[in-house]
């Protein structure tokens, strides 16, 4: 096996100039791009390098030197990479293990040690601009992935950075930090946050990109060891996971990765995160995570995953992205190892079928991706227990749209139907109306709802219901609204009342309608 990678150096002092000359040279997403040019970059965001190399190909300016270097994995001349950081110097890279240089001539070659790239995001506290270290990928070594690789930010990262609620906090956990992306977006909006992960590799790249971040130790501590352990006994107002939830063969011949295999046989890591959160949660605090499920014969997802969720004595809140069956996950996550039938068909035959072997054993049908959304009642027993599969595009960042469900729940949980009936009530400003005819009619056969935030939902709405959302301008309560209604239809107003009002609160708790 090869010699275990190194990881990079956190040096205060060479970081404030590695800082400087990442921005003196538009060493940035953006920057990034225009070298690469629109086409180029796309490829390279599915793997596929050669256009990337050939927009940089000649280049001595410092993005696409720096570009080449970390991004793709090819050597540079001492002397571009010298011009490139003129504060740092290439000497200075060396001791922070970013490169390794194979002599001091100008034109000796020079090769990253890690991958270092600009990362830019949107989340609900808003724009995030930082460079992210992490362990070089596959397209820049040419080699499978190392058991113990440290990943940089990928989808599932990007997804939970973004559905996580960013109001403000007093303390955060980041459980299984990898390169430490989801602490650095707690950071802005929390007064202390701390980091865990078993992988000592993991714990060296999150300390180093938070300091290049400028974030102290002050607001953020790392901690070594497995899911919850480390902060037994502590109490955070928020938590977030990335957790390694993959679900591998525990067998012979099939690697287990520490950034996505959490060493359990099924879906139990997530099991146990979502029934064990609640230990380290303050009354109120939410816990956010990312989980595969095993959907087995004869069950819902949701059966299964809500037994979960009952058990963690939480508000609990899961949907449910995507499902796949067993040969499309296995296929996947046999792939982002670096194994393929291409380059190792015997190794990829026995992979696959190790996967089937595991997944049939326990009777799977087929595996659940989703967003769990945990909380603490401040007293009292739960009272939210929803599980919904929403598998079309929603409008990201999701977190305030699910901080604001949270409160609408509360608001319409608080309120009776005669309280409820007392009520203002506006439409929100992203829905829309839709209404299908049929052809020389006058009253339509269906009317839709429509959000165009958040999660996009759609709604069927009655003559009642849609007559009443389409009155909530937040000047008449909805007990005169339902009145007149009951008039207007000649069924009186308890007759409306008994069909709306269960209706009604669906719409407050999703944002289609909002209190005044």
């Amino acid at each position: 096996m090869n010699p275990t990678p190194a990881v990079p150096v956190t040096d205060l002092g060479r970081l404030d100039d590695l800082r400087a000359d990442l921005t003196d040279a538009g060493y940035s997403v953006v920057g990034v791009e225009d070298v690469l040019g629109a086409v180029a970059a796309d490829a390279l965001h599915r793997e596929e390098p050669v256009p990337a190399r050939r927009a940089t190909a000649g280049r001595t300016d410092p993005v696409p030197v720096l570009a080449r270097l970390f991004l793709l994995g090819e050597p540079v001349p001492r002397r571009l990479l010298a011009a490139a950081l003129p504060r740092l110097g290439v000497a200075g890279a060396e001791r922070l293990g970013l490169v390794a240089a194979a002599g001091e001539g100008a034109d000796d070659e020079v090769r990253a040690c890690v991958d270092l790239r600009p990362y830019v995001a949107v989340d609900g506290h808003g724009e995030v601009d930082w460079w992210i270290a992490s362990d070089l990928g596959e397209l820049a070594t040419g080699r499978a992935l190392r058991t113990d690789h440290v990943l940089g930010v990928g989808g599932a990262s990007t997804t939970l950075a973004q559905v996580t609620v960013r109001d403000e906090r007093r303390r955060a956990l980041d459980l299984g930090t990898g390169c430490g992306i989801q602490a650095l977006h707690a950071s802005r909006h929390t007064g202390h946050v701390v980091g865990t992960d078993i992988s000592a590799r993991a714990l060296a790249f999150a300390r180093f990109n938070a300091a290049l971040a400028g974030l102290g130790e002050q607001r953020l501590s790392l901690r070594s060891g497995s899911m919850l352990e480390p902060v037994a006994g502590e109490r955070f107002d928020l938590v977030v996971s990335n957790p390694p939830f993959v679900i591998t063969p525990r067998t012979a011949g099939v690697p287990a990765y520490e950034y996505r295999d959490g060493g359990r046989a099924g879906d139990a890591i997530v099991r146990d995160l979502v029934e064990g959160v609640g230990s380290v949660l303050e009354p109120g605090g939410v816990a956010q995570l990312l989980g595969n499920w095993e959907v087995r014969r004869g069950e819902d997802w949701s059966e299964r995953v809500g037994s979960w969720v009952d058990a963690s004595g939480l508000d609990g809140w899961v949907v449910q992205r995507e499902l796949q069956d067993p040969a499309q996950y296995a296929e996947t996550w046999i792939r982002d190892g670096g194994t393929t039938p291409e380059r190792d068909r015997d190794a990829w035959a026995a992979r696959y079928g190790a996967w089937l072997d595991d997944f049939a054993s326990r009777d799977v049908e087929a595996i659940g991706f989703g967003i769990v959304t945990l909380r603490r009642p401040v007293d009292g027993a739960p009272t939210l227990r929803r599980l919904e599969e929403v598998t079309g595009s929603v409008r990201q960042p999701l977190g305030p749209a699910i901080a604001a469900s949270l409160a609408a729940h509360d608001w319409a949980q608080q309120r009776d139907d005669d309280t409820l009936m007392a009520a203002r009530l506006q439409v929100a400003g992203d829905v829309t109306e839709e209404r299908y005819l049929t052809p020389g009619e006058v009253d339509p056969q269906v009317v839709l709802l429509r959000q165009g935030g958040g999660f996009g939902r759609a709604v069927q709405a009655g003559t009642a219901l849609a007559g009443l959302v389409g009155a909530c301008d937040g000047d008449l309560t909805v007990g005169q609204i339902v009145a007149a209604l009951g008039s207007l239809l000649d069924v009186g107003a308890d007759a409306v009342a008994a069909d709306v009002l269960p209706s009604l609160r669906g719409l407050v708790r999703d944002g289609l309608v909002v209190p005044v």
